[in-house]
């Protein structure tokens, strides 16, 4: 599928956020470290990753709806996307026309005697084909991008890194901003291939993978850890200092607190990668009964069953 929406499976109409989530998901599922050796798998995360660079930047995505595969023919650059949309209003030519030259540089020829426009000869020149009638020598002509992965942990996703990769035989540093998901990409300007004729290299796009955690869990923005207490702990409550990614912080446990309670720490989540706000930390309380079966704890737990005032499933229903 060449349609950048398809490839996503959203709508043409779909939000920032749609289309965000749609990515996310595919992401994960054809990542290269989670599908080794599948070439099917790897062919469809460059698809998807492709789709979602351009749609996700609101110029390129207007280019292409305008367009469609047109856009990319044009760089993407709005100054050449005009001259194409003047071409394809008739702009040029006729009364009033451009003929003989076009904003930005060219001169093509666009009335060619008064006969029709010859426009793959047109995209020849501009773009360095050397296919023109003209017969002109091909300026010259960018590098193209290359693109690579890199698994992270979460740690770093969260509080940001800067790797050190090997390619070619040079070694690069990937400086990785904190707040990044598994498809977040990074990219190296002017590490790509080298242009032709003096044309300027291509770039270095570095795909990644963002590892899970044993312990802590992502939701966008928001972590989640399970916070084992002890049953007094949990009865009397207690101020429990807790690890977070860089440091550490301190929550209260209220007397009386139940399992799947949650606490929360604001704002030591994730980054916002674009300046959002910082998601929270949510610490889920899970009570630990204690260790060993001997006979002074039954007793303890007896005496502590006998203090229950209604069955504790009684507002189980469904």
């Amino acid at each position: 599928m060449k349609d950048y929406y398809q490839r996503l499976g959203v709508s043409r109409q779909a939000s920032d956020d749609e289309i965000k989530k749609a990515y996310r998901k595919l992401a994960r599922q054809y990542h290269p470290d989670v599908n080794p050796g599948d070439k099917a798998a790897e062919e469809k995360f460059k698809q998807v990753t492709e789709a979602f660079e351009i749609l996700s930047e609101p110029a390129k995505r207007k280019l292409y709806d305008e367009f469609g595969d047109d856009a990319a023919k044009l760089g993407w650059d709005e100054k050449k996307a005009a001259q194409y949309r003047a071409y394809k209003n008739g702009s040029f030519g006729g009364d009033g026309g451009f003929a003989g030259g076009v904003p930005g540089g060219f001169n093509f020829d666009f009335q060619q005697g008064g006969g029709p426009v010859d426009f793959e000869s047109i995209f020849g020149e501009m773009f360095g084909g050397g296919g023109g009638r003209r017969g002109r020598r091909s300026g010259p002509r960018a590098g193209g991008d290359l693109v690579t992965s890199m698994t992270i942990t979460l740690e770093d996703a969260v509080l940001g890194v800067t790797k050190t990769i090997s390619l070619n035989g040079k070694r690069l540093e990937v400086r990785i901003p904190a707040g990044v998901d598994t498809g977040s990409r990074v990219r190296l300007a002017g590490q790509g291939e080298p242009g032709d004729r003096g044309g300027p290299p291509g770039d270095l796009f570095v795909d990644l993978q963002v590892a899970e955690h044993p312990l802590v869990r992502r939701d966008d923005r928001d972590l989640f850890v399970d916070l084992p207490v002890t049953l007094k702990e949990a009865m009397y409550g207690a101020e429990i200092k807790v690890p977070i990614f860089g440091g550490s912080g301190t929550v209260t446990l209220k007397p009386g607190t139940n399992s799947g309670t949650r606490l929360r720490l604001r704002g030591k989540g994730v980054p916002g990668l674009h300046g959002e706000p910082p998601g929270d930390l949510f610490l889920v309380v899970q009570v630990k009964l204690p260790d060993g079966q001997g006979a002074a704890l039954k007793h303890a737990v007896d005496a502590v069953e006998s203090h229950y005032t209604a069955p504790v499933r009684s507002s189980l229903k469904l």
